[in-house]
């Protein structure tokens, strides 16, 4: 390892699930093909992000059976199983996927129940450090199911050693108050960033409770025309000044936002991921987080 690259402690750490973790982790959404659906382009490539990651510190690896679906569990096991004593593995269910690609809902405790124990047999694991339950609209021919049922069954197989922790994902501040006083939830991934900070109340709320915050999309939208914090001219300004990027500009105000987020940024690239790492190292000025903040 060269002494120029920085390992994800330079960040610090956070408990989730009774564990600390490294608050820059990384999410395996993008080791899969285009739409998060297939092979990889690269499987060899794959592999070395995954095992390059460990090696610089990364413990909080964010995956789920649905990548791919299949695939990115796949990847994983093979990079890195036997798996190190503090790797944390992270998933979620909620969804599945058809032969077409397409996202469908599997929300009943009964299908929650099965993807679990699919994602413990994909990864060669006995536990899972924490498993976010992943809300989804009603679709049609999808009947809506209670949080309270859904969570109760996360419940009873956290109670089976099968799960570390529960979480919740894309959820608002009410479910999350419910959640913590029904299960008492271990973090929420939801949608923020320095350009949609809509979230606030459910970070905070987390913050008091210290819950980890998991925060996706956090450079903005990823869908055409939406905002995204790379495009503000303040970011780019402030990233010119520190000779960084503005992707990690925006990167490192979350981390400065709150103490119990982590992000798990996703990549295929081995140089993208020393750059997502070396975000840990940078400081944002009290005036420079007033700029972005205003």
């Amino acid at each position: 390892m060269s002494d120029d690259v920085v390992t994800a402690a330079a960040a610090g750490s956070f408990e989730l699930a009774g564990r600390p973790v490294n608050r820059i982790g990384f999410g395996a959404m993008q080791l899969p093909g285009p739409g998060v659906f297939g092979p990889p382009k690269d499987k060899d490539a794959a592999i070395a992000v995954l095992r390059r990651a460990v090696k610089l510190g990364v413990n909080h690896i964010d995956t789920a059976q649905f990548y791919g679906p299949d695939v990115s569990n796949e990847l994983i096991r093979e990079a890195l199983y036997p798996y190190d004593e503090d790797l944390s593995i992270v998933t979620k269910v909620g969804a599945r996927r058809d032969g077409e690609g397409n996202w469908v809902p599997a929300q009943t405790p009964q299908e929650l129940r099965e993807d679990v124990e699919a994602n413990l047999r994909t990864l060669g694991l006995e536990q899972i450090a924490a498993v976010n339950l992943r809300r989804m609209d009603e679709h049609e021919g999808h009947p809506d199911v209670p949080i309270e049922e859904q969570l109760a069954e996360l419940a009873e197989l956290r109670d089976e050693g099968k799960i570390g922790g529960i979480g919740v994902s894309t959820v608002g501040l009410d479910t999350v108050d419910l959640a913590i006083d029904q299960v008492g939830i271990t973090c929420v991934q939801n949608a923020f960033s320095l350009v949609d900070q809509s979230d606030a109340a459910v970070l905070e709320r987390c913050a008091a409770a210290g819950i980890a915050y998991v925060p996706y999309f956090p450079l903005g939208s990823a869908f055409p025309n939406m905002p995204k914090v790379v495009d503000d001219s303040r970011v780019q300004e402030i990233a010119a000044a520190h000779d960084v990027s503005p992707a990690q500009v925006g990167l490192a105000w979350l981390l400065a936002r709150s103490p119990n987020i982590l992000l798990i940024p996703g990549t295929s690239s081995v140089a993208h991921l020393e750059e997502n790492l070396a975000v840990g190292a940078i400081t944002l000025s009290d005036e420079e987080l007033g700029r972005l903040n205003g």
